[in-house]
């Protein structure tokens, strides 16, 4: 096992300038570690005896906490990996993980990935989406939540089982418990037990060196947030999520010493990378929420006291988590706390404001994908750059491109020119998970091109290697061949006082092809109406064609369970009500689960309808009939 310690292995990274002079030492000499298994005995080799994880068991119980030093977790990652080798988990077997957090869960991560392919999945998925994930990865081995822990995803996991998708189902139980394990009914054909109990006999030594991944085996497989209709699976290498890691790690202000907090659910690429593998590289302490995270309404009442106990230093966490924690009076000493990340969705002005008002802190923005492995761009908490989501992150290279919409060839624009937003470098993924003639294989059609990943974002990138962005391609809002950002729009509604949260779309139009609307989210007790809305945001608008010309009040705009703002089920909100626009506010008009298609119940004079749908521009058919209108 080779090592790299000192300023070869963490160079000095504490302001913009910095960047040039850490690439002037190529990432191969850094000494990295050939694989995340390599980089668990390095923290294990280093920092022994130091606390590692922290974990609590939920918001209410947040000073009861359990802690492993980074030898337990070593020897809990070891024993986990032989355990899951003995049930037959290969190099290339992916072992699916359905589970909310747990320090058996990041660790049985840890072990699938030393052994085989860690497979994490959304455990609030519909049943048909699980499966179709277990299926995709091939992954025969399933890591649930034991009823103890999430009676649902217990659940859950007994159905996929008893339906044949997997062979081995093993039980997580919650961290710290000490009373004896429930009896778990049998499946036939499936092996079913307590993962505890399988890893307590399951050796705690080393794989042996024939049995360790390299580089360039693949590490997980991580479905992506879900803002379209079907999650695509993403493969990760070892080198990417090394590379990753390092990168998250040495352009944080933190020392060892520093103390993370990890509240964000594993099946999330953040939580694994940002709070799991760099702070391990690190030789830094996490301190894991318990199994809900930012879901648990319990955490936020604590969140300022949790700070202070635990000397937290970062945290990472999506808007509207800081946009909560922004009405939280600030009642502890959080003046450990300095790097507080966000990241995942876009951050509104007024959440970015209400934080630093509440709390002096000014959130440090990041922005990144899934298919490049997290994070591309982070900002430096004492330098802001208004209007940027951070600087490029070293050995990774951001470019916006102009797309010939003839050819549909990429041409480079100068620095400050805005265009579609490319990456390359060494966290950018092999590709989609794809079922082929030679097995399940990574294909990069599509997505990246020579080396460079189509990031679907709009953009900008300066001289310094600050990136800008302006939304993202899809989600731009055409209306009579003007190009409308929906962010301006939102940022407009967000100046309100009584406006909590708004997302933009585009509304079929028979005449513009596409009008701008909003949907938002008010303060308890707010009298704006919908009407004195769109004539605020018409006034503060950077174009006319950008007023948004409805504004629909709804209790929640949709999210991903990431935190993401679900547009597609907002753009099927607003195509129903043009098609209600178009034929009268009495047609029977639903909208298919693709989020584009309309089905409309047959009218009386079908023809005058037809005509009326067809000049909207959307997709759809007559109730009743799978294809084309009649």
């Amino acid at each position: 096992m080779t090592t790299a310690t000192g300023a070869l292995l963490w160079p000095a990274f504490d302001t913009p300038a910095d960047l040039a002079a850490v690439e002037a030492v190529p990432l191969a000499e850094r000494g990295l570690p050939a694989s995340t298994y390599e980089l668990l005995l390095r923290a294990v080799a280093e920092h022994a005896d130091r606390p590692a994880l922290t974990l609590l068991p939920s918001g209410a119980r947040w000073d009861q906490p359990t802690t492993w030093s980074f030898r337990e977790l070593g020897e809990q990652v070891h024993r986990t990996a032989h355990a899951l080798a003995g049930v037959g988990v290969g190099r290339t077997d992916a072992v699916a993980l359905l589970s909310p957090n747990t320090g058996t869960v990041l660790a049985a991560t840890l072990a699938a990935e030393a052994v085989g392919i860690a497979a994490p999945i959304n455990p609030v998925l519909a049943a048909d989406r699980v499966a179709a994930l277990l299926q995709a990865t091939g992954a025969r081995v399933l890591v649930a939540a034991g009823p103890e822990l999430s009676l649902p995803v217990w659940e859950l996991a007994r159905s996929l089982a008893s339906a044949g998708d997997v062979d081995v189902l093993l039980a997580v139980r919650p961290d710290g418990v000490e009373r004896p394990a429930p009896q778990l009914e049998g499946i036939d054909g499936v092996r079913v037990e307590h993962l505890a109990e399988l890893v307590a006999g399951a050796p705690g030594s080393e794989l042996e060196p024939g049995l360790r991944p390299g580089p360039d085996d693949t590490a997980s497989y991580f479905h992506t947030g879900g803002t379209t209709g079907t999650p695509k699976v993403a493969v990760h290498t070892h080198a990417n999520e090394v590379a990753m890691a390092w990168s998250l790690a040495a352009c944080s202000s933190l020392d060892r010493d520093g103390v993370m907090l990890a509240a964000l659910p594993l099946f999330h690429v953040n939580a694994l990378l940002v709070t799991g593998l760099a702070p391990l590289m690190r030789g830094q302490q996490v301190v894991w929420t318990g199994p809900l995270g930012y879901r648990d309404p319990d955490l936020y009442g604590v969140f300022w006291r949790l700070v202070e106990r635990y000397r937290v230093s970062a945290m990472s966490a999506v808007p509207t988590v800081y946009a909560v924690l922004s009405q939280v009076p600030v009642d502890a000493d959080i003046s450990s706390l300095t790097v507080p990340v966000v990241g995942a969705a876009p951050l509104p002005a007024a959440v970015r404001t209400g934080f630093a008002a509440r709390t002096g802190l000014q959130l440090c923005e990041g922005y990144g994908m899934t298919e490049a492995t997290c994070a591309t761009a982070r900002s430096f908490p004492d330098t802001p750059v208004p209007g940027s989501v951070g600087q490029r992150l070293p050995y990774q290279q951001v470019r916006a491109v102009a797309v010939d919409e003839r050819t549909g060839a990429w041409s480079t624009l100068e620095p400050g020119q805005v265009g579609l937003l490319v990456v390359a470098g060494p966290t950018v993924f092999p590709g989609y998970l794809r079922n082929t003639p030679l097995g399940r294989r990574p294909d990069a059609t599509g997505v990246v091109r020579d080396g460079w990943l189509d990031t679907g974002d709009l953009g900008s990138v300066d001289d310094d290697g600050f990136v800008r962005l302006v939304g993202r391609a899809k989600d731009l809002i055409i209306r009579g061949g003007h190009n409308l950002d929906p962010a301006g729009i939102e940022d407009a509604l967000l100046t309100h006082a009584d406006v909590t949260g708004a997302a933009a779309v585009g509304q079929p139009d028979a005449h513009s092809g596409e009008v701008p609307v909003a949907y938002v989210t008010l303060a308890a007790g707010a009298t704006i109406t919908p009407d004195e809305l769109v004539d605020w945001a018409r006034t503060r608008v950077a174009e006319r064609a950008a007023a948004p010309q409805h504004v629909r009040v709804v209790d929640a705009i949709p999210q991903t369970a990431v935190g993401k703002v679900f547009k597609p089920e907002l753009r099927a909100d607003a195509i129903r009500e043009a098609v209600l626009a178009a034929l009268g506010p009495d047609t029977a008009v639903r909208v298919e689960p693709d989020h584009r298609t309309a089905v409309v119940d047959l009218p009386h004079d079908p023809g005058t309808a037809a005509a009326a749908l067809d000049a909207l521009g959307i997709g759809w058919h007559w109730a009743g009939t799978d294809g084309a209108p009649a």
